[in-house]
């Protein structure tokens, strides 16, 4: 499995074209090859020329889901110029229901099927409300049971199934095949609340998690951290990313 970069980790860096071009310079000189692209705005011609001039490979997005939905084709066109074949969404629109995700699924299914037939995946990301069950099933159940697999690969994020009540390991399990790109991203408790930490700071068995995600098939990790607190953003991947340097091979 190959190691990367969610770049949401450094949006607040990344919102101006000056702001991009420093950011990828510093996580390039991590060490990093591999990113994922999220929260900041670009234009794929430029931010791809940045990427190929760094050694930078865009591997996945996430992207708008109005976009995907509105837009297809432009969002495949997009995806082209990046050099990109993982088009991500974030979470669904709409109710959080079990019927809510249903709709999801009639709604994008026109999308994903035009995705696939232009070579490229299209990837679910998950946080929490997906693992709210309504009886003996969940949103997420939905999810994974009542879309095509050759339709919906799934970007999974070990700190929201955590914080959903779920065991990290069990769902990778349950995913096997359907996972290419997941989220590297550990869950501390602080004062007794949940925060988000830099791999190796948190709770998270990274061991187990790692060799599951690797049974399942995944061939990119992302490592992300949705909110750095009082540290900087750029110790906190740099952190991460040697700490995961443990399981390149």
């Amino acid at each position: 499995m190959k190691f990367g970069i969610q770049l949401f980790t450094l949006r607040d860096h990344m919102q101006s074209e000056e702001g991009i071009r420093a950011s990828l310079e510093k996580v390039a000189k991590m060490g990093c090859k591999f990113v994922q692209v999220s929260g900041f705005p670009y234009d794929p011609v430029t931010f791809r020329a940045m990427c190929d001039e760094l050694g930078l490979k865009i591997v996945s997005t996430h992207t708008a889901a109005d976009r995907i939905l509105a837009e297809t084709q432009k969002v495949i066109d997009d995806h082209k110029i990046l050099g990109c074949d993982s088009i991500g969404i974030g979470g669904f629109i709409g109710e959080r229901t079990l019927e809510g995700a249903r709709k999801f699924l009639e709604d994008f299914t026109p999308a994903m099927e035009l995705i696939r037939e232009n070579g490229m995946q299209f990837q679910y990301h998950n946080h929490a409300f997906e693992f709210e069950r309504f009886g003996e099933t969940s949103i997420f159940d939905v999810l994974v049971n009542e879309s095509d697999p050759e339709l919906m690969g799934f970007t999974l994020d070990t700190y929201w199934v955590q914080y959903g009540g779920k065991n990290p390991v069990d769902v990778i399990n349950s995913l096997k095949g359907r996972i290419h790109v997941c989220h590297y991203k550990d869950y501390a408790i602080v004062k007794d609340e949940p925060r988000f930490a830099a791999v190796g700071a948190g709770n998270l068995n990274w061991k187990a998690i790692n060799s599951a995600f690797e049974e399942a098939g995944a061939e990119y990790a992302f490592i992300e951290q949705d909110n750095c607190y009082e540290k900087d953003a750029f110790d906190e991947i740099a952190y991460s990313y040697n700490y995961v340097k443990q399981f390149e091979g």
